[in-house]
């Protein structure tokens, strides 16, 4: 995951006045997995698709991917 989805994470769980420790349990995960999913600890924040897939679904976010512009490119 990169820096603007964790942003937008934190910016969800703040609109809606969740805690990390709300978010673990709304997706059944260990706190620790939350915290080492935003903080991107080790590099091992985006190498746990379910986490992520649980975060999402429980804060209602879809993931989505734009191609970036061709700058000339053919």
């Amino acid at each position: 995951m990169n820096p603007e989805i964790r942003a937008e994470l934190g910016a969800r769980l703040k609109a809606r006045g969740m805690s990390r420790a709300d978010l673990a349990r709304a997706t059944g995960a260990h706190p620790n997995a939350i915290t080492r999913a935003l903080n991107d600890t080790g590099g091992r924040g985006g190498s746990i698709p379910p986490i992520w897939a649980a975060m999402l679904d429980a804060l209602d976010l879809r993931l989505t991917v734009e191609a970036k512009p061709s700058e000339g490119k053919a």
